[in-house]
């Protein structure tokens, strides 16, 4: 199995965000884009506005482990940025990672 691949520069998230689809639901929004090499590469943003340190770092948690589950069923070559909204903290992983694959089928990413 290989190692999940995560996006360390604030270029490769702007990038993303400008350049990027976008695809909202009230739990998550996420921005797909063709990276420049072969793998994939996933990055997760929580702002001040989701709340308090223990609220961001759960939404991270849910979104973190919901990628986790269906990072074998994506195609090689595109980078995700997943932002986390203000219900995130507060829904179970079960729900963020159905809101994940409705968005990747949209993109077609999805195997």
């Amino acid at each position: 199995m290989n190692k999940i691949v995560t996006l360390n520069k604030n270029k490769m998230f702007q990038r993303a965000f400008n350049r990027g689809r976008q695809f909202v639901s009230p739990v998550l929004v996420t921005y797909v884009i063709k990276n420049r090499n072969n793998g994939k590469r996933v990055g997760i943003v929580t702002s001040k506005k989701i709340g308090k340190a223990f609220r961001r770092n759960r939404a991270r948690r849910v979104i973190k482990e919901a990628y986790r589950l269906i990072w074998d069923k994506i195609f090689l070559g595109y980078d995700v940025v997943f932002v986390a909204r203000g219900k995130t903290p507060f829904v179970k992983m079960g729900d963020v990672q159905k809101e994940m694959i409705k968005h990747m089928n949209k993109a077609g990413i999805l195997i």
